[in-house]
């Protein structure tokens, strides 16, 4: 759901607590905010600037540059946002200080200088470097389309190990069995649009989900997200609650942390403003008891695994608002965690998806990322928007090792779809430049040799518009295919050109990218 989160929340002013007790400054140009600095030099001005916001923004996140974002964006745009966190509002084109701000007008001027006048005045966006053509897929669509219930709006595509078959979840909240003829079933209408599925068997359910259920779907901090139990082998579809009230949950995944033989979930309860990664411990009635393991919105992908080696279940989670970085959430083997941050991003890049993978098969798992969410305070491309490789040098220090940009990418996903021993890359973008370059919503990324990649656009952007893709082999023929999900949505304010008329296919949920490899 990366396309569909929010940024900072702008409040609206108070005019008498803006105007009692604050005084009014004119940011107009540079001279204007430090003429009573004892006469400094812009230079020493700028350089206090930008001390002050790498001390003060850097004490809640990885502070930005001002070079990641052209000066009028920063102008409009971020610092009015930014502003209203330390209590600074704007009042008749000016900043005004409130009586609870947390920093003096003075320094707001000097970090309101340092964005404004060292940043640039337009971002140098990189040229692509791909190849257009179908590389090793083909195209397969749908038996039937319903065109009659809406635009399609899918929130999760999903492969089910135990019955090789995919899964949809849509914003009608409705969960669908896909068969290999791309025939979909409807299996149950939930409460709300469904963002992710985790799939189990056991002696006494052969083929059951969990199901993670977001609430309401546009950003917002009401408890309305949950967590069912469905046993999707059951002809009735009955349903357990295992949690409610949860913040906006967009993933989950399961463990058993205590050891004590019973699946425990966790899950990201990504929010707005509020929201935190929650654990979910199974009691030994199966009912669920609540634990807050980081309380700070944005978790937005998670996986379990041993990731020190110690026999207990760790956790690892992308955090993807305002404090944009990947934790560790190491097991205490006492029924807590020990947190360790292993990569910190600036709160601009708009994180959107990782992968822990072995790259180069050292036996340490690296960092497959991606960052391009682009509908929050600063919509305009980015050059460091894209699909980044950060290699493991041990102890879970990271060197990045492969970057190729991509406006607005959104989730890679590797694996060695062409059977020859290595790992591609497969990777989406939901705000992809529509109106110059849109064969970039697909790009499939063969890897040649060690960190070297050949790039294909795929030209499926009319098609439909992606958020959302799984790997799996859906036509049981021993390679890796992807099916994407369609949220087609483009009109209703998720598009960053604005001028631009969506001209992609509406309807059509899904499409499966068949793997036409040859086996080697």
């Amino acid at each position: 759901m990366a396309g569909l989160k929010a940024g900072l929340g702008m409040r609206s002013n108070n005019l008498l607590l803006l105007i009692t007790g604050a005084m009014l400054v004119t940011l107009a140009s540079l001279s204007s905010c430090h003429n009573d600095d004892g006469g400094i030099s812009d230079e020493e001005f700028l350089a206090q600037g930008k001390k002050l916001a790498m001390v003060r923004c850097g004490s809640c996140h990885e502070a930005p540059d001002a070079s990641l974002l052209d000066s009028a964006t920063w102008e409009k745009y971020i610092l009015p946002a930014m502003g209203a966190k330390f209590g600074m509002r704007l009042f008749m084109d000016q900043y005004v200080a409130s009586p609870t701000a947390s920093i003096t007008l003075a320094d707001w001027n000097k970090i309101f200088a340092y964005y404004k006048y060292t940043s640039p005045k337009k971002l140098k966006i990189p040229r692509p470097d791909a190849v257009l053509d179908s590389a090793l897929f083909s195209v397969k669509r749908p038996a039937n389309v319903d065109t009659k219930s809406g635009e399609a709006m899918t929130t999760m595509v999903k492969f089910n190990p135990v019955d090789k078959h995919f899964y949809t979840g849509d914003a009608g909240n409705k969960l669908y069995r896909w068969d290999s003829n791309l025939r979909a079933t409807l299996i149950k209408k939930f409460h709300s649009p469904i963002t992710d599925a985790t799939f189990y068997q056991s002696e006494t359910e052969p083929n059951s989900a969990v199901i993670t259920c977001i609430g309401i779907l546009p950003p917002n901090d009401q408890l309305k997200g949950r967590l069912t139990h469905i046993n999707l082998d059951k002809q009735s579809k009955d349903t357990t609650l295992m949690a409610d009230s949860l913040p906006r949950p967009v993933k989950s995944a399961a463990a058993d942390f205590n050891k004590d033989g019973l699946v425990d979930y966790v899950s990201c309860g990504f929010g707005r403003d509020r929201g935190g990664l929650f654990l979910l411990q199974q009691q030994a009635n199966h009912t669920f008891k609540r634990k807050i393991i980081r309380a700070v919105p944005g978790p937005e992908v998670v996986y379990t695994g041993d990731f020190n080696g110690d026999g207990w279940p760790d956790i690892a989670c992308l955090f993807a608002q305002a404090d944009e970085g990947i934790w560790l959430f190491l097991n205490d083997k006492k029924g807590g965690f020990t947190t360790q941050n292993i990569m910190r991003f600036p709160s601009v890049y708009g994180s959107s998806s990782f992968q822990l993978i072995d790259f180069n098969h050292d036996g340490k798992l690296d960092i497959l990322y991606t960052c391009g969410d682009n509908n929050d305070y600063s919509p305009v491309f980015k050059p460091y928007h894209g699909v980044y490789i950060f290699t493991n040098q041990g102890d879970w220090k990271f060197k990045q090792t492969y970057f190729y940009h991509i406006n607005g990418c959104s989730k890679a996903i590797a694996a060695d779809f062409d059977n020859d021993g290595d790992l591609d890359l497969a990777v989406i973008a939901f705000f992809p430049d529509y109106k110059y370059h849109p064969t970039e919503g697909f790009t499939y990324h063969e890897q040649l040799s060690p960190g070297k990649f050949k790039v294909h656009e795929v030209p499926i952007n009319l098609l439909g518009r992606w958020i959302s893709m799984e790997a799996g082999d859906i036509d049981g023929d021993g390679d890796t295919d992807l099916v994407l999900g369609n949220f087609s949505v483009g009109a209703q304010g998720l598009m960053n050109q604005k001028d631009y008329k969506p001209n992609w296919d509406l309807y059509e949920p899904i499409i499966v990218l068949q793997n036409k490899t040859i086996k080697k």
